[in-house]
């Protein structure tokens, strides 16, 4: 998964969709024949394990492809030239029932919130800062839809040490940092809940397509 460890600073012309039916060629061709990473096509955090490992591939594509397909939006597509080069899944964290599941990433207190559960970027976008600027806008869409708090689930890379992208799938701490999010627990070392207020957040002319 793309990561901005490491960022190099670049303006990038990007624009933001949420994924809808007409944009699924676009995310399927993102995704590319692995499902961005090992056949999960961003259904880790929404399937039992035992269900997600049993469909990796084809029936975690289908799977994902049912949830487009029934109206429901599972994250923003970022697009450079037309060509959609980044991902972001955002939805209400209820959307993710495997977080609840896990001992570090467990509810941190009864606020509704939603979540940031999986970054993808293309490889040859990587380092660009396309990670951060899919953070913002994911968090403006999900003001967009009424929500009130954004939670993300970054890895922190040890000291002098980069993380190979598949094992940073849920972003890393500085892109949620210059994103606006903040740290409000951590119960590993290398993995803190960071969290954005959206009353922080204003919704310009130029991203108001995305409330969809």
């Amino acid at each position: 998964m793309g990561t901005d460890n490491n960022q190099k600073t670049e303006s990038l012309e990007l624009s933001f969709q949420p994924l809808t039916t007409d944009l699924w060629d676009d995310f399927e061709s993102l995704f590319g024949e692995r499902g961005a990473c090992g056949g999960c096509w961003c259904m880790l955090w929404r399937l039992p394990k035992k269900l997600f490992d049993s469909q990796k591939g084809t029936g975690n594509k289908l799977a994902m492809k049912a949830i487009v397909d029934s109206g429901e939006v599972p994250g923003i597509l970022a697009f450079h030239n037309k060509i959609a080069i980044g991902w972001c899944a955002v939805a209400p964290r209820s959307r993710f029932p495997a977080l609840s599941r896990s001992r570090i990433l467990s509810s941190v207190d009864d606020r509704p919130c939603w979540s940031v559960a999986c970054l993808f970027v293309d490889k040859s976008y990587r380092k660009r800062g396309v990670s951060t600027e899919l953070l913002r806008a994911a968090a403006t869409y999900a003001k967009s839809q009424g929500a009130n708090l954004v939670e993300g689930y970054p890895v922190e890379p040890k000291p002098e040490k980069d993380i190979p992208p598949a094992f940073a799938w849920t972003g890393i701490t500085k892109a949620f940092t210059r994103a606006g999010f903040d740290e409000v627990v951590r119960r590993s070392p290398t993995r803190p809940i960071m969290r954005l207020e959206t009353n922080t957040l204003t919704l310009p002319d130029n991203r108001r397509e995305m409330s969809g």
